[in-house]
């Protein structure tokens, strides 16, 4: 792998991790701690949204990141044939 390669390869791994963390900041800590008081207006399966996003909501959300990463590198792996087969 050339050093250009190379580059480009951590630079979009590093855009990706920003994004994926930066949604996952929001889920967590703007959603279940800064507007719970907006979001607790609204229910959801006899919750208040505010309530489900900081009990469970970031968690799933964080799961869900977790395989949307795994996907995104695979993907970038094998565009930059880097991949284990």
């Amino acid at each position: 792998m050339s050093e250009r390669d190379l580059k480009g390869y951590w630079k979009r791994n590093l855009k990706y991790l920003g994004i994926l963390l930066s949604i996952w900041f929001v889920v967590s800590y703007v959603f279940g701690i800064l507007l719970v008081p907006v979001l607790n207006e609204i229910t959801m399966g006899g919750f208040k949204l505010g309530f489900w996003f900081a009990q469970q909501g970031s968690i799933y959300t964080f799961v869900i990141l977790i395989f949307v990463y795994v996907y995104l590198m695979n993907k970038l792996d094998r565009e930059f044939n880097v991949q284990e087969d």
